[in-house]
């Protein structure tokens, strides 16, 4: 046959490495780790490797899969002159360029949260109007209680009746994070993967669900346990959005602000405890009548280092593959807390989340006193709840213990070790976990009851 084999002399075994070439047309395999492009019009990046044994032969493919996809900070979005909605997430020249000068109707699907729609529904109406698109509109109830396969099937209907083209006609998710992972949830299924668009619309979704790749629907009683890793084409970020979410909506994404400042970043928690009444108050826009023009300047130094940090941690574990994730904190209890109490905003869940995990590393020697109080201190003025009844130690303790199943048998506890620090830890003794949950209820329960009170 021609082939040059390796054989292990103590299993009889006979292994062969295969690159992958396109030669007129047709993919053929080639022997060998090194491959002449002289003789083929294309080397893939994939391998087969073959093994023979007197029992069989096995072959072992290895096919890299590459995602491209852009997260685009933009003005006026929605402006008629502007085209980054309908042409920002392509990056070929050469395809952008084709698009433009072809006389055929570009075609969208939009669906929408109904309460942005409201909102921005003429607007988005005018804007396709005005840029000559075939386009329908879906305006759903996109809440946690519909996070379901049910709305997930309502919009494949939907997208199917519309007839997309799956490659070049990419589905546009506008709303929060929940409408983002449902309608990303669909696309990865309709024709087995149709690219779709994020258009984030609340602050939690601006900095968070937005540039990764998580997508899901909540099933038998859990958060997002259907789900997929595919990230959308581009995540197209326009802060002007955020003027129209309630005061308390932007305190929620603050906690995803706060969570990756004090992971990764001194001077973006610095940023926030210095300035975050500033950003509820403004709503991350410009504001000459109280605080001057530098609103704006800092909302956007916020949520680009927010951005960028939270991309640094997603890019390298797209996949999850390493469970070591410093973007988890907060996200321990958290997710047992929002099912027990569903009146809890994510971001709050969170927080609370976080809050405790503070008074953790305080008791591990992570933490300063003071480094633990300014951190609180921060959380406060940015409006966040610190403590609630609900997370009681029985939660605290089976959340971790439930942490343990889903990755590989170790707790992997991200823990502050400074302002704008973190390590990953693996052990943290029922000592220090009792302790930290006593000095918890005893220095912030009675402060969170004051707040109920007023």
């Amino acid at each position: 046959m021609g082939k040059v084999s390796l054989e292990d002399n103590d299993t009889n075994e006979k292994k062969n490495e295969f690159n992958l070439v396109r030669v007129k047309g047709t993919w053929k395999r080639k022997l060998g780790k090194k491959v002449s492009n002289d003789t083929a019009d294309c080397v893939s990046a994939a391998k087969i490797y073959e093994s023979i044994t007197e029992n069989g032969t096995s072959w072992t493919v290895v096919s890299p899969i590459v995602f491209t996809y852009k997260v685009t900070e933009t003005r006026n979005l929605l402006d008629p002159s502007n085209d980054t909605l309908l042409l920002g997430h392509i990056t070929d020249p050469k395809e952008l360029e084709g698009i433009k000068k072809s006389n055929k109707l570009i075609k969208r699907f939009v669906v929408i949260d109904q309460e942005v729609y409201e909102i921005y529904g003429p607007k988005i109406t005018e804007y396709f109007q005005a840029n000559n698109v075939l386009y329908k509109i879906l305006a759903l109830p996109t809440t946690e209680e519909n996070k379901s396969m049910t709305m997930a099937l309502k919009i494949l209907e939907e997208v199917n009746n519309f007839s997309l083209d799956r490659r070049t006609e990419p589905i546009i998710a506008i709303g929060g994070g929940v409408c983002l992972d449902i309608v990303g949830l669909a696309a990865s299924l309709y024709r087995r993967r149709t690219p779709y668009i994020r258009v984030p619309t609340t602050l939690l979704s601006y900095v968070d669900a937005s540039v990764g790749a998580k997508t899901g629907v909540n099933f038998a009683n859990c958060k997002n346990k259907l789900g997929a890793y595919i990230p959308p084409a581009a995540a197209f970020l326009d802060l002007s959005f955020i003027q129209t979410v309630p005061r308390r909506h932007i305190s929620n994404g603050l906690a995803e602000i706060l969570k990756m400042a004090l992971m990764k970043h001194r001077g973006l928690f610095e940023l926030l405890e210095t300035h975050g009444r500033m950003l509820l108050d403004t709503k991350f826009q410009a504001d000459n009548s109280v605080y001057g023009c530098n609103c704006l300047q800092v909302a956007s130094q916020a949520t680009h280092i927010a951005i960028v940090t939270m991309l640094e941690e997603l890019a390298p574990n797209l996949w999850e593959d390493d469970l070591n994730r410093l973007v988890d904190f907060g996200h321990l209890i958290s997710p047992a807390l929002e099912m027990v109490l569903p009146s809890l905003l994510h971001g709050e869940a969170v927080n609370i989340d976080m809050s405790y995990m503070v008074y953790v590393s305080k008791e591990s020697g992570l933490l300063t006193e003071d480094e633990k109080q300014r951190i609180i201190s921060c959380m406060v003025g940015l409006e966040l709840p610190v403590w609630h009844e609900a997370c009681t130690m029985e939660l605290i303790q089976k959340s971790l213990q439930d942490r343990l199943k889903h990755s590989g048998g170790l707790v992997r506890m991200p823990l502050p070790i400074g302002l704008g620090e973190a390590e990953i830890y693996n052990e943290a003794s029922c000592e220090i976990l009792h302790r930290a949950y006593a000095k918890w209820c005893d220095e912030l329960s009675v402060s969170a009851d004051r707040n109920c009170d007023s």
